[in-house]
């Protein structure tokens, strides 16, 4: 190669003139961006942008689709680490394992609120792992987040410390009872309303004159006597008086005369009470023999009697002397056993019985299976007559029926209108056990001395009705019970206690099962009014 040619001594001249201006035009720009500190040179500078696009720094990310990525170099280093999801990867496994669940206890709580979460397959799998660490983990947890409220306080010992043991305080837990308050709260209750007077109403307007209340100035003696004829009229609108004001409650609860009058009166009292048979429902028909056996010879057969004719009784008089069961005439009243008038003792049974499959094949999801449902209505009257009825017709189509007209009118005859549901209803007559004044009878016992006998006790109910023949007969025996709260309505239930058919011809009894029947329960019907 010759070095002397002056051709390609200036051709090399040229091309080293053309790349010093090009990297000098690149490092004006450069230098634009980012001033060359002290301690560097365009030369380091330049030399950076001269990197061939093949080498791209490790913090520099590649160019995609063309696009050339803009580096940023006036960024300190110390920047790099503050970048998001840029936590170091020991760190985030740290973290992790520290809210990994532990304990039975953590998985149990986990599982809940992944459950609370929707997500159904990781609570499955911790409530999994949580009972096979510890099988009685739901009841830590119900523990720690729901304690017992009547947990015992374990008092310290007296020895491990001198100062004296002060037991902790206990809430009145009086208004959490099922029952209510006491009975001794409630009667201070009302005696503090012994000073209260009725309130007038309160104006209308500001400024207007009050309205008048005539009733706020009669005398205690007058509206006694006004609740008087309420009870006697309704003894429910008697006790609603008590929620107008402190003043009539007062008097409605400690007004002992009024319940007195109740208690002896005919109404609703125990005058209207059967303690023994008072109507016939049977005539010995002529088929019958005429030694008809003397335990059913009270039970007279006449199918077309007018019930009216079946011994009415009169109002007597009675005397109701209080007793330790019974201090006073309310009490009397609210738990004495008694017969509702004012409505209709009804029994709903519900059963299922398997019905015969349609096809031959012994397949048991082609057996049917029958939900039978049939209902028992009493109706007690207070001449000692009642009515029985078993039907599958529903309350609201009998009750208004249930009457001693349609009973005469319907009985034993076909008929299309809507009381003809009576046709089935049977005839029968009601007593009570024990008495008003029980008398203790005496017995001699085997020494010869006299011995005190106690009476039937009180509270069962006694039926007997006609039979679906002349010549049966029909005997229920019940109890009366209250339904509910102890402070609501009392002697509102009957419960079985026997179901008998007697055979007038062979002398037979045959008791009936009573395996699908249920108790009776009183509802009342407006429609009768008081009962009469």
């Amino acid at each position: 190669m010759d070095t002397n040619n002056p051709d390609l001594e200036n051709f090399r001249k040229q091309w080293q003139e053309e790349v010093t201006a090009r990297l000098k035009g690149k490092g004006r720009a450069l230098s634009r961006t980012k001033p060359p500190g002290p301690s560097e040179n365009v030369e380091n500078s330049t030399a950076t942008v001269a990197l061939p696009h093949s080498v791209v720094p490790k913090d520099e990310p590649e160019p995609i689709d063309g696009i050339s990525t803009q580096a940023y170099h006036d960024l300190d280093d110390n920047e790099n680490g503050k970048r998001l999801a840029s936590e170091p990867r020991e760190a985030q496994s740290k973290s992790h394992t520290l809210h990994e669940p532990q304990t039975a206890l953590e998985h149990y709580e986990k599982a809940i609120e992944r459950e609370d979460q929707g997500n159904l397959g990781d609570s499955l799998k911790l409530y999994r792992q949580a009972f096979r660490l510890d099988s009685g983990v739901d009841r830590i947890y119900k523990n720690k987040h729901y304690p017992a409220s009547t947990a015992k306080i374990k008092p310290t010992s007296a020895k491990a410390s001198n100062t004296p043991v002060v037991p902790a305080p206990v809430p009145n837990t009086a208004h959490h009872s099922l029952d209510g308050p006491s009975t001794n709260s409630i009667n201070q209750l009302i005696a503090s309303f012994f000073t209260s007077s009725i309130p007038t109403a309160s104006p209308p307007t500001e400024g207007s004159p009050p309205l008048p209340c005539p009733i706020a100035h009669l005398p205690s003696e007058i509206i006694t006597e006004v609740l008087l004829r309420t009870a006697i009229a309704d003894i429910a609108s008697f006790a609603r008086f008590s929620r107008v004001c402190k003043r009539l409650a007062y008097l409605v609860a400690t007004e002992d005369r009024i319940w007195e009058r109740i208690c002896h009166g005919h109404e609703c009292g125990f005058a209207a009470m059967h303690y023994t048979w008072a109507a016939t429902i049977f005539e010995a028909p002529e088929d019958l023999p005429p030694n008809d056996p003397p335990n059913i010879s009270t039970l007279s057969l006449t199918n077309n009697m007018p019930s009216s004719t079946l011994h009415p009784r009169t109002p007597v008089s009675i005397s109701l002397p209080l007793t330790p069961t019974y201090p006073s005439y309310k009490t009397m009243l609210r738990t004495r056993p008694r017969i509702r008038f004012g409505g209709c003792y009804i029994s709903t049974v519900n059963y299922h019985r398997p019905g015969a499959s349609s096809t031959p094949s012994n397949a048991t999801y082609t057996s049917p299976v029958h939900i039978v449902t049939y209902y028992r209505y009493l109706r007690f009257f207070r001449d000692g007559t009642c009515v029985s009825l078993l039907t599958t017709a529903e309350p609201a189509d009998v009750v208004h029926h249930l009457t001693k007209e349609n009973l005469n009118t319907h009985h034993n005859r076909e008929s299309t209108l809507p009381s003809a549901v009576m046709r089935h209803a049977l005839r029968g007559r009601w007593k009570l056990s024990g008495s008003l004044n029980p008398p203790p009878s005496s017995v001699h016992a085997p020494d010869g001395t006299s011995e005190a006998k106690p009476s039937e006790p009180e509270g069962d109910l006694h039926i007997e009705t006609e039979g679906v023949d002349v010549k049966y007969t029909y005997k229920m025996h019940l109890s009366l019970r209250s339904a509910g709260q102890a402070s609501g309505t009392r002697n509102n239930k009957l419960i079985w206690r026997g179901f008998w058919s007697y055979n007038r011809l062979t002398d037979d009894w045959a008791a009936f099962t009573l395996r699908n029947d249920r108790a009776f329960f009183w509802s009342r019907v407006r429609s009768y009014g008081m009962g009469w």
